[in-house]
């Protein structure tokens, strides 16, 4: 009898409007090279891998769009001695002042994002179990590491 590999959850398949679909949650540093990298469903928030991403990580400062800019994170990156560049939520009551200037340099996340979809496997996912798919995500992120 076949093991079973688990069900879509686990396998980071979730649904959205377009059908299944695999979202990628990923750091990088000053110059756009991944740091690490994690993979959930399609639906999944962002926020919710960030304390995962962000945990021992020294950095001076953490760029971020307004998908994570929950109290409860921004306090933890505080905590942690980093500078939080997060714009506050539209609807956020208390108006969180963030560096303008250095909020530019959140496209190296994008950037990254563009350079691993230059890989077809990666755009179009092949791949079947999520391990196999990040598996294949750590060799293209080796291969811009060494471009």
């Amino acid at each position: 009898m076949h093991k079973k590999s688990g069900g879509q959850e686990a396998q980071a398949l979730g649904r959205s409007r377009g059908g299944f679909s695999t979202k990628v949650h990923v750091v990088v540093d000053g110059l756009g090279n991944p740091l690490r990298l994690c993979l959930t469903g399609g639906q999944a928030h962002d926020i919710t891998q960030a304390p995962d991403l962000l945990a021992d990580l020294e950095t001076d400062y953490v760029i971020a769009d307004r998908g994570y800019a929950s109290q409860a994170l921004v306090d933890q990156i505080v905590e942690s001695g980093t500078q939080a560049v997060i714009p506050p939520h539209q609807r956020a009551k208390v108006e969180r002042e963030y560096d303008r200037w250095l909020y530019r340099e959140r496209h190296l996340v994008e950037c990254f994002m563009n350079k691993i979809k230059h890989f077809r496997r990666v755009f179009s996912r092949f791949d079947k179990l999520a391990a196999r798919y990040a598996g294949f995500l750590y060799l293209v992120s080796t291969i811009i590491w060494l471009r």
